[in-house]
């Protein structure tokens, strides 16, 4: 809910942006999007809380100062079904270009792929919502979700905004030799299948896409891989990709495609998507966070996508290509400590958070929200798992192990087959009769 004294300072300051945009780009589209959406005549303003506009000023011209460094100016804007706008922002200004060792630069070309690489899969032209229509970006620019104040403002710190929670305690989970994961006391829980013991240059999935009921603005559902070199503390690094159900990070309860990174644990390095400098993005077809569509149905049909995430041996910059053969962009060697060399560990699978809401465990789903014994097209899977070794060969798994923190709440099952290769299924409903 906006005040009407706070609204006052956040027109006051979107004019002065309307004006140096119109003034320096011939626009005038409200492209950075200040304001947050005023509140309803009828709602009431809580008894407690209490405006502070010195405060809340800096608050917004904070929040402005972000939105001008994240939102590049447009040669075209696309509006998308589900409420997202799509700028199509000229490929070298893009935000990865604002960091120092990448000023001046430009797209990187294409690497070699992985050998035993044969991109396949059902995977349509348009599988994004912003893009079914028909849009698309001119060749030169990428199309960037446009991220707006209320963004910022639903986020639990505006500082934080567009960055994973630090997990404070790095645990161990000693069921299984003592595997490290990304994993802590912060009500994050997993399934997930994983490879270590081995030097690391790239992995693959196909994982289906699923729109699961996420019940806390402050809770996410995901399915993703990582890649993780480091020791589990403050050095951790790690690539992610995958889809994501986050209403906090994006107002909305669409599963969408999301890259992440970071180099020091989640702690100040690192961002979702293009929300900061590092992820390099070469293609015009793909918006990182924009919504997924199709999704999977129960006992209907399967939407999946494959993942490729790489190594450039000549390089050394991690690559990361999305269905048949579309190459997003690539992750600089220079963002990383221990990725410059190699990756310790491959983990794949599904990841929420738990707030406990009453005391209770979350009813937040994983996956399709069904247990992985109900099999193809209940449960969500992971298939054809494979690596990249040090040769830059695609390989198959030799030693996948699965591992749920909660199987009550969210399980996991494994196999190996001839068409499916390693996969698994995963997920689950949270709250339930064995999950308290």
């Amino acid at each position: 809910m906006v005040s009407s004294s706070l609204g006052w300072i956040c027109l006051e300051l979107e004019l002065e942006l309307e004006l140096e945009l119109e003034q320096h780009h011939g626009q005038k589209r409200g492209i950075y999007g200040v304001c947050p959406a005023p509140a309803e005549p009828s709602d009431p303003t809580p008894a407690n809380q209490t405006f502070r506009p010195g405060e809340e000023l800096q608050k917004l011209k904070w929040i402005r100062e972000k939105l001008r460094k994240i939102n590049k100016p447009p040669v075209k804007t696309i509006q998308s079904s589900d409420g997202d706008l799509i700028d199509c922002v000229l490929s070298h200004q893009q935000p990865a270009f604002d960091h120092p060792n990448l000023q001046g630069h430009k797209p990187l070309d294409p690497p070699e792929r992985p050998r035993g690489h044969n991109p396949t899969g059902s995977v349509p032209e348009s599988f994004q919502l912003w893009s079914i229509g028909g849009e698309s970006c001119p060749e030169g620019t990428i199309p960037i979700r446009r991220t707006t104040a209320n963004d910022f403002l639903r986020a639990s710190s505006v500082q934080k905004f567009g960055r994973k929670a630090r997990r404070p305690a790095m645990r161990a989970v000693r069921r299984v030799r003592h595997v490290r994961r990304d994993t802590s006391s912060s009500g994050h829980e997993h399934a997930v299948g994983y490879v270590m013991g081995d030097q690391y240059y790239g992995a693959k999935a196909s994982l289906n896409v699923w729109a699961p009921h996420v019940v806390n603005p402050n809770e996410f559902s995901l399915s993703q891989m990582w890649v993780i070199s480091g020791s589990f503390g403050d050095d951790l690094n790690t690539i992610e990709a995958g889809w994501q159900v986050s209403p906090e990070l994006y107002g909305d309860n669409y599963p969408r495609f999301f890259t992440y990174w970071t180099t020091d644990a989640y702690q100040a390095t690192g961002c979702y998507n293009l929300l900061c400098s590092g992820f390099v993005q070469t293609n015009n077809k793909i918006a990182i966070g924009a919504a997924i569509s199709p999704t999977s149905t129960y006992n209907g049909g399967q939407f999946d996508i494959s993942l490729l995430v790489w190594k450039d041996p000549n390089h050394g910059n991690w690559w990361l290509e999305f269905g048949s053969g579309l190459l997003v962009g690539y992750w600089p060697a220079f963002l990383f400590s221990h990725l410059r060399n190699h990756a310790s560990m491959v983990q794949f699978g599904g990841e929420t958070v738990n707030t406990r809401p009453n005391g209770f465990h979350t009813s937040t789903q994983m996956g399709s929200g069904h247990f992985a014994g109900e099999g193809f097209g209940k449960a969500s899977y992971f298939r054809n798992l494979q690596v990249v070794d040090w040769d830059n060969n695609l390989i198959p798994l030799s030693n996948l192990r699965v591992l749920a923190d909660h199987p009550n709440c969210y399980d996991i099952q494994g196999g190996i087959n001839s068409v499916w290769g390693n996969y698994f299924y995963y997920g689950g409903p949270g709250r339930n009769m064995r999950c308290p």
